[in-house]
């Protein structure tokens, strides 16, 4: 009897488990997100979109439908809203369509799947996010305001506040935002691992706040607040002609906690005149000057409960701000990598340097022991002069200089808390004792973006530039697109920010990054439609409608779409970009543009001694009308792309107009340009300005240029990321490897070559003799010339979108191979999963690996035919279910399902 009771319940589970197969599939939801975001707190979106990620060990799966639930206050809690079955492929960016959302409050939130064998997954873990504040009535705090100093050095003001809990806490969210910058301890303990906060915005027409839930952090009885607040971009220095006080005078916090008891109560502690000011150690901070710290002057325990701060006075009521708060949806500026000094330098001029091996952005931290008001400085520098000495001039009025200065204690640490450095080289002054590497740590800064890309090589020179392209990313995306990170500048070029953008996206997931950008730049774009030259602007309303510079208005939403699929962004920069087109109409006379100020092709090739017309220079209205009929272009695709049928009628008429009168002005009828440079056919071919008959002679022009300078290319900041494509474009892929693997002067690999660890803002920042170019604009972090990224990733390894596609829901993956590699490989996150695309060449022929992300589907476009030459996994491609497309241009065409793929060509 055992025996058969046994056999019954065996086989009773195992018809449980063959139809819990059935039923299932072999899918799991994975990497669920709300507004690109895992768990995010503080999202004051209506209606917050979800992503998730399918994983399954099948080839080829693909979601045919999703279900979602919402849940109110926890996984438990009341239904906000069910989607039901919703037969759809979607999987990024799905609108939440619910109740209306409360202000800060938690939802839940999960997802099931049926994928294309009808089966369906079982659903995700629970997911969540935290509503922001949606009214300006659900704010209750007051402005606060530190005590007023005269001294011009301006220390941080401190604030704090002591309040009671009686009851026991279920939750306690702070809302904190400055006018400024802020940093908050609640018991003594940060409150987040945000720096710099509360970010860069456009002050003058809106704030960002953070919310951070400091539940774990509050006791039940007393309990004490504690900030301190910097000048920041507010109230500090700002821009290159010196200004200060820009957006105002008086920096000032708002700050707001609503606790939540386990009885359901609440209460709220606000900032208001019950807090108490002093100030503190912190002596003075600016961005580009840095910081003084006095440990002597430090009010020890003034974080926690029980200081006796009866000398200190009431906080000041400070004016309301008058424009929009809103809630951060970008990622927030953290602590990143850390380096340990790589080597230790006397200097032939007996300065005592630090050498931490890569250029970079953050500060250093330092440990120190020695006699109460001895004082240390801390000098910062990107690179040594050719003697070996310290060199700072390229700062211009930027000190770059932290002071701190001892209070006598056992062990004392330093470190920064509202300026950011560039650099790679310290010099040190005072340091009391044998300076020893382990005393000082450099940390990095920058806005945390996730990590989505790497492309690699069998060149090694390759390889650091890729480096240098990232580390110039990290060190200029500190909440905005700066142009350098070391200098008296910093600041939102346009101009660089949409160069970039491209590479920028497969570096790292700057869809957040961009969004808030974005937003900002349509907010300070003039009445008239005209972009100013730096976002936020701080340069005033005359600098501003640069062709190539004002042109970010449109370039980067939609490569911004093209990159992630993010159409809400596109509809909500479409009116901007409607503008900056309507700006060029008006200031045109039938249909050509050619006035007002533009910077032309930033940075081009410009030999010492010009004695014979080498100077690559480029008619600047030539390339505002190119850039003109490129806006013009992206408007037509972004309402497309939204369903404006009326305005692609519109604009592709006037665009017909534009290059018409292109044409008229600037190509001869032989098919030569007015402007013979690089640039001028660079921009005219990629921007199809061209009629078609013509292209392929001007393509030929193009490569002669180059040949004439010794394969060196001669662009600046407008030409130099569309030039290896144009190239490839045209059947000049080789002499594109050529222009990438060239190691002399102009080129990517000449500053590689001179030891750079970031990309340079000149070609030859440092010269071949190891002297500089003109100290007044000299950067050695300047991400703009890394734009060849972008060809890095697109063309040698293949990976793009296909056309008329965007995010990559269908992949288009073309390799090229060239420029003497036998390998090279890129990976790339994407809102899919990971896609991939490697190659390499021995002896008996060409390997391939690709990985393609499920729920998406990818054409890879072989460089080698016939296809029976193309095996997968060792067996003949027609053994296998890979579907082969016709061959075409001398490619064989393969379309590939979800999955891991192994082909071999054989020679």
């Amino acid at each position: 009897m055992k025996l058969n009771y046994f056999s019954r319940g065996f086989v009773s589970m195992l018809l449980l488990l063959l139809c819990s197969q059935l039923l299932f599939a072999q899918v799991t939801v994975m990497n669920t997100r709300c507004e690109n975001l895992a768990n995010p707190i503080g999202l004051d979106i209506a209606a917050p979109r979800f992503s998730w990620q399918l994983k399954g060990k099948d080839r080829d799966i693909l979601q045919t439908a999703y279900e979602i639930e919402v849940f109110t206050g926890s996984p438990k809690g009341a239904k906000a809203w069910t989607s039901g079955k919703v037969n759809s492929d979607s999987s990024v960016f799905v609108s939440y369509k619910g109740e209306n959302l409360k202000s800060g409050t938690r939802y839940f939130w999960h997802v099931r799947v049926w994928d294309n064998k009808g089966k369906m997954s079982k659903w995700s873990e629970f997911a969540n996010w935290h509503t922001g504040l949606f009214e300006a009535s659900d704010w209750k705090a007051k402005w606060i305001g530190g005590v007023a100093d005269s001294s011009s050095d301006q220390p941080s003001p401190l604030l704090r506040k002591e309040f009671q809990t009686a009851k026991k806490i279920r939750s306690a969210i702070a809302y904190i935002t400055a006018k400024g910058m802020y940093e908050a301890k609640v018991n003594g303990t940060r409150v987040g691992d945000a720096y710099l906060s509360p970010g860069w915005t456009s002050y003058n027409k809106r704030l960002q706040y953070q919310v951070y839930d400091i539940t774990d952090m509050l006791r039940q009885g007393q309990n004490a607040i504690a900030v301190t607040l910097g000048n920041g971009w507010y109230r500090g220095n700002i821009g290159f002609q010196g200004q200060r006080n820009y957006y105002g005078k008086d920096i000032g916090l708002l700050f707001q906690l609503d606790i939540t008891y386990t009885d359901g109560s609440k209460a709220s502690v606000i900032s208001d005149e019950s807090w108490k000011t002093s100030t503190g150690r912190i002596r003075s901070s600016e961005i580009y000057h840095g910081e003084t710290i006095d440990n002597r002057l430090d009010q020890k325990g003034w974080e926690l409960v029980g200081f006796d701060d009866a000398g200190w006075k009431p906080a000041i009521s400070a004016l309301p701000y008058e424009h929009a708060l809103v809630a951060t949806l970008n990622e927030p500026i953290r602590k990143k990598e850390e380096f340990k000094p790589a080597k230790m330098i006397t200097t032939p001029s007996g300065e005592k340097i630090i050498d931490f091996g890569q250029n970079m952005v953050g500060w250093v931290k330092v440990k120190v022991r020695g006699n109460k008001g001895d004082s240390i400085k801390i000098y910062h520098a990107e690179i040594l002069d050719k003697a070996g000495n310290f060199y700072t001039t390229n700062l211009r009025a930027a000190r770059q200089e932290n002071i701190y200065i001892l209070g006598g204690d056992d062990e004392e640490i330093f470190e920064p808390h509202f300026t950011f450095q560039g650099f790679r080289y310290i010099r040190i002054e005072g340091y009391p004792g044998e300076i020893k590497p382990e005393n000082f740590t450099a940390i990095t800064l920058y806005s945390d973006m996730k990590p989505t890309g790497e492309f690699t090589s069998s060149n090694a020179l390759i390889n650091q530039l890729q480096h240098n392209i990232q580390w110039g990313q990290r060190g200029n995306f500190l909440d905005v697109p700066t142009d350098c990170p070391q200098r008296d500048e910093r600041l939102g070029w346009t101009g660089d920010a949409q160069v970039f953008y491209r590479t920028a996206s497969f570096n790292f997931g700057v869809n957040n990054f961009f969004s808030k950008w974005l937003k900002d730049l349509a907010l300070d774009q003039l009445d008239n439609g005209s972009v100013p030259f730096v976002i936020p602007n701080v340069l005033g309303k005359d600098a501003s409608g640069s062709a190539g510079w004002a042109d970010a208005a449109t370039i980067i939403p939609w490569q911004n779409y093209l990159a992630y699929g993010d159409k809400k962004t596109l509809s909500e920069q479409y009116a901007s970009m409607e503008k900056w087109v309507g700006f060029m109409s008006a200031n045109s006379k039938d249909d050509l543009w050619n006035k007002g100020f533009h910077f032309g092709d930033w940075l081009f090739y410009r030999p010492d001694d010009d004695n014979d017309g080498r100077s690559a220079i480029t008619d600047k209205y030539l390339i505002a009308q190119c850039f003109y009929a490129n806006s013009t272009q992206l408007v037509i695709n972004a309402a497309s792309v939204l369903g404006k049928s009326a305005d692609v009628e519109k604009y592709t008429a006037l665009l017909n107009k534009i290059k018409a009168a292109f044409n008229r002005e600037y190509v001869t009828p032989s098919g030569r340009l007015v402007s013979s440079s690089q640039t001028a056919y660079v921009l005219a071919l990629h921007f199809d300005m061209l009629p078609e008959g013509i292209r392929q002679q001007a393509a030929d022009r193009l490569s002669e240029n180059i040949s004439n300078y010794g394969d060196h290319l001669t662009t600046g900041f407008l030409g130099t990321p569309y030039l290896c494509h144009v190239l490839t474009r045209f059947g000049k892929t080789e002499q594109a490897f050529k222009l990438l693997m060239q190691e002399s002067y102009p080129s990517w690999l000449y500053p590689v070559k001179m030891g750079a660890t970031t990309i340079w803002e000149r070609w030859d920042g440092q010269k071949p003799d190891s002297s500089f170019q003109t100290p007044g604009m000299n950067s050695f972090n300047h991400y703009a010339y890394g734009a060849i990224g972008d060809w890095m990733y697109r063309t040698i390894a293949g990976l793009d979108t296909e056309e008329g596609f965007a995010g990559y829901k269908k992949i288009s993956i073309k390799p090229h191979i060239g420029g003497g590699l036998s390998h090279a490989k890129a990976v790339l996150q994407t809102n899919y999963g990971q896609l991939s695309s490697e190659w390499k060449i021995d002896a008996n022929g060409t390997t391939y690996n690709f990985e393609i992300p499920a729920n998406t589907s990818a054409t890879v476009y072989l460089p080698e035919a016939p296809g029976d030459k193309i095996f997968e996994n060792g067996k003949p491609l027609s053994a296998s279910r890979i579907k082969v497309n016709s061959s075409e241009g001398g490619r064989t065409g393969l379309v590939l399902g979800s999955g891991i793929y192994n082909l071999t060509v054989i020679k």
